[in-house]
């Protein structure tokens, strides 16, 4: 851990500041909106294809356009966040969410899909982990760590609620009928809570120590900032693939798409369990230690899931340990500013930050997609996957910073 934020003066916080409704509801949007605009498509993009006679190559490229412009706005975001708070930024993704929502349960063509895609990613960057984490960054300021891990737990049962809710609600109502009803949830559940529960002040920002400094290009022109963001970049380029190609890979090895569906809910919920242990991780690792481990734990499981074909409940136990490291890379990367520069600059330095991991994965679908044949099959691109885990975790190690302290 750092020492920059030492004291409740320091970040300008303090626990009258705090507006403690916040964190449940972020709780709540954060499950509903990854749940709704990000997990509902790998479950529905089968019965997109089989129904519309659109190539799967295409929807997922929509899909990836969606992660693409997320990538893109979500520098922009986290420089209004910094100056004004989330309230405005999460209700406004909010209301484009539902709107993106329903144009794709509406799409007539697959361009028209392809649109409503890019609106989604608009939404994605005004409502996903990133204004949560800088809102929680910021109100909590020292005990940011419990407070993320707290949201993020919640973040990690988005696929376990979705999933498996998605995959019903396709069975009986068919793919249109079941995005608009997921609309609705969205707009019934995000919107207000939103705009009721993020109302509290804006607190000024940290002032830092003298020797650090966040003044612009001094932070994102360095070794460690540059080497953090490739090792973060390559990690979610195959974290991302995985997620993807989990649900083909279980059917392939003889499960039913509902057990797989399951499958991947229940990564969801490993998340969970994996983020209730990184503060002990994170009390007896020093930052780049940790970030160069939990990648390289990311690629085992990833290599384990290229190697193992059975039988189910082995690949079961596979898939949650693949979703504990991810939900442990989640919070790694909610801290890896904070831990190293301060939080003068959160939006701004984790929005440049998460751009290119965000490319990453938008890209996941599509590379995923077009590498599995000429690889030869799901389980040589997830050994292609693992390589590009271990080249991450060697860029990890080159991410310590002189005044780091842990």
């Amino acid at each position: 851990m750092t020492n920059l934020d030492t004291s409740e003066a320091a970040t300008g916080t303090g626990d009258r500041s705090r507006p403690r409704v916040a964190l449940p509801a972020l709780c709540i949007t954060q499950i509903t909106s990854w749940g709704i605009v990000y997990y509902a498509f790998p479950v529905l993009n089968p019965q997109i294809t089989a129904a519309t006679g659109w190539s799967a190559a295409a929807t997922a490229a929509a899909f990836s356009g969606a992660l693409l412009v997320s990538a893109v706005v979500g520098i922009p975001v986290g420089r209004v966040l910094d100056r004004r708070g989330p309230r405005a930024v999460m209700t406004t993704g909010s209301v484009l969410g539902v709107v993106a929502v329903l144009a794709i349960a509406n799409a007539p063509s697959v361009a028209t899909f392809t649109a409503a895609w890019m609106l989604a990613g608009v939404a994605m960057a005004a409502t996903f982990y990133q204004p949560a984490f800088a809102a929680l960054t910021r109100w909590w300021g020292p005990s940011r760590i419990r407070a993320l891990t707290i949201v993020t737990l919640a973040g990690g049962l988005a696929s376990t609620v979705f999933a498996p809710l998605t995959a019903t609600l396709a069975e009986h109502l068919g793919w249109r009928i079941s995005y608009t009803v997921l609309a609705a949830v969205l707009a019934v559940v995000t919107i207000p809570l939103h705009v009721l529960a993020l109302r509290a002040p804006w607190p000024p920002a940290p002032v830092l120590p003298a020797h650090q400094s966040t003044r612009s290009g001094a932070v994102e022109r360095s070794r460690p900032f540059l080497m953090l963001a490739a090792a973060l970049t390559l990690n979610s380029l195959s974290m991302y693939a995985v997620v993807i190609v989990l649900v083909p890979l279980l059917t392939e090895r003889g499960a039913s798409p509902a057990a797989a569906a399951w499958a991947l809910g229940l990564g969801g919920a490993g998340q969970t369990l994996g983020r209730t242990l990184y503060a002990g991780l994170a009390r007896r690792t020093n930052v780049t230690i940790r970030t160069a481990i939990l990648i390289a734990a990311g690629g085992a499981t990833t290599a384990a899931l290229a190697s193992v074909s059975g039988p189910f409940p082995l690949l079961i136990v596979l898939a949650v340990a693949a979703g504990m490291v991810r939900g442990n890379l989640t919070l790694l990367q909610a801290t890896a500013v904070t831990d190293r520069w301060g939080a003068a600059d959160y939006g701004r330095l984790s929005g440049l930050l998460a751009a290119p991991s965000t490319v990453a994965s938008a890209l996941a679908p599509f590379a995923g997609a077009a590498l599995t044949g000429p690889l030869g099959g799901l389980p040589q691109l997830l050994l292609f996957l693992t390589a590009m885990s271990g080249v991450a975790a060697l860029f990890a190690l080159g991410t310590r910073t002189r005044t780091q302290t842990g």
